[in-house]
């Protein structure tokens, strides 16, 4: 993950090895300074020590360790990634999640002063339950809206399934709504290779689904590597 994208470039996947900051770039101010790399071993041995000897509920022990991560912030970059999923295989090796799906990252982002003040009150006045009760109320509020998104896209399954079926009267239109739906960015080439549809009649169907304005073009083909496309149908949802 830390291997691409934003952040590529500094050390991914090593230990800091000099003290880094939270800071606001628009406000030019500082907003939290993590603990030393010095003290870095030390607080990591006790972080893993707490995951598996704590026998906390498993929201607030997920709680706890989030915030104690982002104290630490062990790496140069993508520390605010791997905390929040940490937050995500916690819930899911306790049982909470029966499959690691929960991201919780779209009411942290709208709520992000709110997430920042709760954080900084634990290290300032040690209020643990400040903390807890945002925590708290930020999982149920992201549950909630998940639970709508899945409603909607197994909505739009059941539509798309009878538009594909009159768009593209084919034996295939199952086959390529199911892929779609489990690939919503894909290239073509992954699209043969899995669901087997002959090169010739996926092209054909391809090219349909991107007249009907189902399929988006990404990247057009460069050489060997084959084109992009995105169901904008489903991304739509799922950006909210």
């Amino acid at each position: 993950m830390l291997f691409f994208g934003r952040g590529a470039s500094k050390s991914s996947g090593e230990f800091k090895k000099e003290q880094n900051f939270l800071a606001d770039r628009a406000a030019r101010k500082i907003q939290f300074i993590p603990i030393s790399a010095e003290k870095l071993n030390d607080g990591l041995h006790e972080l893993i020590n707490y995951i598996e000897k704590s026998d906390s509920p498993a929201l607030i022990k997920a709680g706890v360790v989030h915030i104690e991560f982002e104290a630490l912030h062990p790496f140069q970059d993508g520390n605010g990634r791997i905390g929040r999923m940490l937050i995500t295989l916690l819930l899911w090796k306790s049982g909470v999640l029966s499959q690691p799906h929960f991201y919780i990252s779209g009411y942290f982002e709208e709520n992000k002063e709110e997430y920042i003040d709760a954080m900084r009150n634990v290290s300032k006045n040690n209020d643990w339950d400040g903390w807890i009760k945002f925590f708290l109320t930020a999982v149920h509020q992201q549950a909630v809206k998940n639970l709508m998104i899945a409603e909607q896209i197994r909505d739009l399954y059941e539509e798309m399934k009878i538009e594909f079926t009159d768009l593209l009267s084919s034996k295939w239109s199952v086959a390529t709504l199911d892929f779609i739906f489990t690939n919503p960015v894909f290239r073509n080439s992954k699209f043969i290779n899995v669901t087997q549809i002959p090169a010739a009649t996926a092209t054909g169907v391809i090219k349909k689904l991107i007249e009907r304005g189902y399929l988006v073009p990404k990247e057009a083909a460069s050489g060997r590597r084959p084109a992009l496309y995105s169901f904008e149908p489903l991304m739509r949802l799922v950006r909210v």
